[in-house]
């Protein structure tokens, strides 16, 4: 008998005890044992279930229990989730979580107390909900060297921008629209300022290229700034926007890595990924592209991917190996100044397009319907980042309102 203690009773919480107990038979047989929840702490109470008398309030019953061997944080945050995952783990105890604040931060860290301990930390529902992302990464695709990493990675932002392709909507009707329907939250500036998909993408680079990359050293855009003049005249280029975290290896063994809306081309494969859900693109030096894709949010698919992780919890016979990566300074990152895409840019002012080109040189231009004589749009040739940005800046001195900018993404 394998007995858990679960930290947190939120969504996902309540959907891993469901899971666990509805189907203790079948965990059972895959486990090798029978799995039980005997703790499950939350400073609320729940007197109406039927398993109220599990929940505790004080962690230190969890670590001073020798019969706990798994403990699973579903709490979300930082704190008091760090504290108590690094005791539990310290304590000799397997950490399940679905996290992704907690491993974007401190995954390094607890990787290597597990090791040390000869437990496990494993956090697959930290990326993709109930998409299977991190075990494919360092299991079933262990004999590639993964050179690119695209993923949309955030399923509030994935609606926000559908809406606004299929319908025309602006990005506060569409993010109202998302709040109603409970796909954003009531503050959701974690979501459309990119720094969810910016923690998922840490993890996910992490664990392929072997250096911890954390979240404060990635450019992070959101979508707060794209309106649907920017969504028709991706239409006309022959594409849609999406937001993309993007980690690339160079030749150097430098991690080019960002979060931002780009323009991808209809052909991509992500370009049909549409609504709440997620879809992540790995490139392999031997597989080639394998495409992950599905909800990447909810209480059952992520509760799911939870309790997949303890099953392997109780089969492991010592530390996964396969799952590390060692800490980074930071060094392990190529300057995102010298990244050098092709970008989109909408710009309005008296001459604008004589402008743009004396600025740019020859570019490819887009067209919309009803565009007000004075604005213009237009595919920029590749250059690097800090060159782009230095005659966006000549344009504005120049009188010319710089309206949208959005790179181009090859994935």
């Amino acid at each position: 008998m394998a007995k858990i203690a679960l930290m947190g009773h939120g969504v996902v919480g309540s959907g891993v005890a469901e899971i666990v107990m509805k189907s203790a038979q079948s965990l059972a047989k895959k486990a090798g044992t029978p799995i039980e929840i005997k703790y499950i702490l939350d400073l609320r109470d729940f007197p109406e279930l039927s398993y109220s008398d599990k929940f505790i309030k004080d962690f230190d019953i969890i670590l001073g229990d020798p019969e706990v061997s798994v403990v699973v944080e579903v709490m979300g945050g930082l704190h008091p989730a760090y504290d108590f995952v690094k005791a539990s783990l310290q304590a000799g105890k397997s950490v399940v979580t679905s996290n992704k604040e907690l491993v974007a931060a401190k995954g390094a860290e607890l990787l290597a107390i597990a090791a040390e301990k000869h437990v496990n930390f494993l956090f697959e529902a930290s990326v993709g909900g109930g998409i299977p992302i991190i075990r494919p990464l360092h299991q079933c695709l262990g004999a590639n060297e993964i050179t690119e990493i695209a993923g949309i990675l955030n399923g509030t932002t994935n609606f926000i921008l559908t809406k606004m392709i299929r319908e025309g909507s602006t990005f506060d009707a569409a993010l109202a629209e998302a709040q109603r329907l409970g796909y954003a939250e009531r503050n959701p500036a974690a979501d459309v300022e990119g720094m969810d998909a910016c923690r998922k993408i840490c993890i996910l680079a992490s664990l392929a290229f072997g250096s911890h990359i954390y979240p404060d050293k990635v450019p992070t855009q959101g979508i707060t700034q794209i309106t649907p003049e920017d969504v028709q005249y991706a239409s006309d280029w022959g594409g849609v926007i999406k937001l993309l975290g993007r980690a690339k290896l160079g030749g150097d063994k430098k991690v080019q890595i960002a979060v931002s809306p780009c323009f991808i081309s209809r052909e991509s494969q992500l370009a049909s990924v549409d609504d709440v859900f997620n879809g992540i693109l790995v490139r392999g030096d031997a597989t080639g592209d394998v495409v992950f894709y599905g909800k990447g949010a909810g209480k059952l698919p992520t509760a799911s991917a939870v309790v997949a992780d303890i099953i392997d919890v109780l089969k492991a016979q010592d530390t996964i190996a396969t799952l590390h990566w060692k800490d980074g300074d930071g060094s392990n990152l190529a300057d995102p100044d010298a990244e050098e895409l092709e970008s989109y840019l909408r710009v309005s002012g008296p001459n604008a397009a004589q402008a743009v080109q004396q600025a740019f040189g020859p570019c490819t231009e887009l067209h919309r319907a009803d565009a007000p004589a004075e604005e213009f749009a237009c595919i920029l040739p590749a250059m690097a980042a800090a060159l782009r940005r230095a005659k966006l800046e000549e344009l504005e001195a120049r009188g010319i309102a710089v309206l949208g900018s959005i790179v181009v993404a090859e994935v």
